[in-house]
């Protein structure tokens, strides 16, 4: 008879004539009657071909694997990734520390970025732009709008131990309002009286409603028992300044300088009893560069991970950008140009200024500048960022109705060089160019804009002079208003109160009514909106306002940019959509992570 059956019947026990299973027999026995004697297994390579020993090896593999993988992926299957303690990153900014003090901070951004993750405030703006408790539990506002009650939190310490008390709350908000002490905040303190319940609560007292009042409630505040002895006249030059002691997520732990004195390097750690919990992130360096080039350059040389700001003719300069998240963030500051119609008596006349309103092509500016990454503004409010209504007269980009405008106002002989010139005169033997003196600042991206608005305007026969001035310059300028149209820029809180760049009072220094505008109507509109607690009220008192001013074209309302924040790309927790101010990027700096874990699912994190 033939013997058909294959070689593997005899080694796995498959064979005919195999014994039947006996019961009580042992398990040796069994395994010598199914399988024969244990040298039988050293048949298999034999009895296997190639493909058949290569295809049993993947087959225990795969099987060895997926019983190693087995918890593996069921962890994986039942937890989450979260942030974890640890990690560093290290960020450059341009400009020198000098005052890392709330009262002294507010004309140096590198000043302003340190004081908002060393210091808290009582109120602060979340990642929303929305007014949030900070060092505050909560509040309560009197039905007259007069009063305001403050509850600190019971959890707050100073990063020396000491516990944040009402004193220190009273003590900052006196310091502000004594004029020896040469605060720049004390303009946002007059005539209000702050009162110590007890240790916890506070009581701001108004003589009259501010219905922005909440917005200054984001100052700072500094430690009575660090700053009570030091004399107003040390109290800019205190090593305080320096070495500060706040209640922030982040604390001053060392800093370098160079030869020469000047700060290098700040080295920021996690303070462990911050009351709204330890931040993730162990350790910020920030590092200061005199320009935007140089601290590219540190980028570029992987000195510094994260940068400050970048402007966006500068993107293309940077290397490694896959590292990066260009962080878009907007941000309540507009560009524009405004008339000194005291200074020029040309732009005394409305017909010149729409001219000019309508013959300022904003998105060409926008592209050219800003590569895109702005919006066109054309009221005194930004209606992409603040809750205003856009309703209001767009002088859009129209060079022929420019001329006509021009032309019906006696503006319709050009000279030799192609500038309109207008007659005057009992025989029209006087004639007047239409000329302009522009100033601005040295900043590269104002002087290009600069350049882009003087060809504009040249194509409807307007001659611009260009004045590029260093801050200094600009800044004794501005103050004297000895300008003709100054290209330049400002900043609005999230909740607005544009009296002090609009309302007639503020014409001269310190106000910031760059266009020396002056208009009852809207004066009264400013006055009536700051004592308007309902928001929706105040909102549309600052429509009609806005309206006003624009029909009055007092300024070219040029454009909003966005706020540009390369940050490295293993940061995450990073939720910001809109900022008072540049600092205000470390806004909830404490939810920023690099190292994550894993958590169950359901489970607190």
């Amino acid at each position: 008879m033939h013997n058909d059956h294959h070689p593997l019947d005899d080694f796995f026990g498959l064979r005919p004539d195999a014994p039947k299973i006996n019961k009580g027999e042992t398990v040796k026995e069994k395994f010598h009657r199914r399988f024969g004697d244990w040298p039988q297994l050293r048949l298999l390579p034999k009895v296997l071909s190639p493909r058949e020993r290569y295809l049993i090896v993947v087959f225990i593999l795969i099987i060895v694997g997926s019983l190693i993988s087995i918890p593996f992926t069921t962890f994986n299957h039942f937890t989450k990734p979260a942030p974890d303690y640890g990690g560093s990153f290290s960020e450059g900014e341009v400009g020198q520390p000098r005052h890392i003090n709330p009262l002294l901070s507010q004309s140096n951004d590198t000043d302003r970025d340190l004081v908002s993750l060393i210091y808290s405030g009582l109120l602060k703006y979340n990642e929303e732009g929305k007014l949030v408790p900070d060092l505050a539990d909560h509040y309560e506002i009197s039905s007259d709008g007069l009063n305001y009650t403050i509850y600190l939190k019971t959890d707050a310490k100073w990063h020396d131990g000491d516990p944040v008390t009402a004193d220190d709350v009273v003590f900052t908000i006196q310091t502000a309002q004594n004029p020896d002490y040469a605060s720049v905040q004390r303009i946002n303190w007059q005539g209000v009286t702050v009162q110590k319940v007890n240790d916890t609560t506070i009581i701001f007292q108004l003589k009259t409603k501010y219905a922005q009042f909440l917005n200054n409630l984001t100052l700072g505040i500094i430690p009575e028992h660090i700053w009570q002895n030091v004399k107003p006249i040390n109290f800019s030059l205190s090593d305080y300044n320096l070495k500060p002691i706040g209640t922030g997520p982040f604390m001053f732990n060392k800093l370098q300088k160079d030869d020469l004195g000047q700060i290098q390097m700040y080295e920021l750690t996690a303070y462990n009893d911050y009351y709204d919990g330890r931040a993730f992130i162990g350790t910020i360096d920030l590092k200061f560069y005199n320009s935007e080039d140089e601290m590219i350059d540190a980028y570029n040389k992987n000195d510094v991970e994260n940068l400050s700001y970048i402007s966006p003719g500068n993107l293309d300069k940077l290397r490694f950008k896959q590292r990066l998240n260009i962080r878009e963030v907007k941000l309540p500051r507009y560009f524009g140009t405004f008339f000194n119609q005291d200074q020029n008596a040309i732009l005394a006349d409305k017909n010149v200024r729409l001219a000019l309103n309508y013959a300022t092509d904003k998105q060409a500016v926008i592209d050219q500048v800003l590569s895109g990454y702005g919006t066109a503004v054309y009221s005194p409010l930004i209606e992409n960022v603040l809750d205003v209504s856009g309703d209001v007269t767009k002088y859009h980009y129209d060079p022929d109705n420019a001329k006509k405008i021009l032309a019906a106002d006696g503006w319709d002989t050009p000279d030799d060089k192609g500038i309109l010139q207008k007659s005057s005169g009992k025989k029209a033997e006087i004639k007047t160019r239409l000329t302009i003196r522009l100033t601005t600042s040295t900043f590269p991206e104002l002087a290009q804009v600069a350049g882009i608005l003087k060809d504009q305007w040249a194509k409807i026969g307007v001659e611009v002079t260009i004045d590029t001035l260093p801050t200094p310059q600009l800044q004794q300028v501005i103050k004297d208003r000895s300008y003709d149209a100054l290209l330049f820029g400002e900043i609005l809180n999230l909740d607005p109160d544009p009296f002090s760049l609009w309302h007639s009072s503020q014409k001269r220094d310190p106000g910031l009514n760059l266009a020396l505008y002056d208009n009852k109507t809207t004066d009264g509109l400013l006055e009536d909106a700051r004592q308007t607690l309902n928001p929706l009220d105040r909102i549309q008192k600052y429509n009609d306002f806005q309206k006003l001013v624009v029909a009055d074209a007092p300024a070219v309302f040029l454009y909003n940019p966005l706020y540009l924040y390369p940050q490295a790309g293993d940061i995450q927790g990073f939720n910001v959509k809109v900022i008072s101010m540049p600092s205000d990027r470390f806004t909830d700096v404490e939810k920023w992570y690099i190292s994550t874990k894993r958590v169950w699912l359901n489970s607190p994190e």
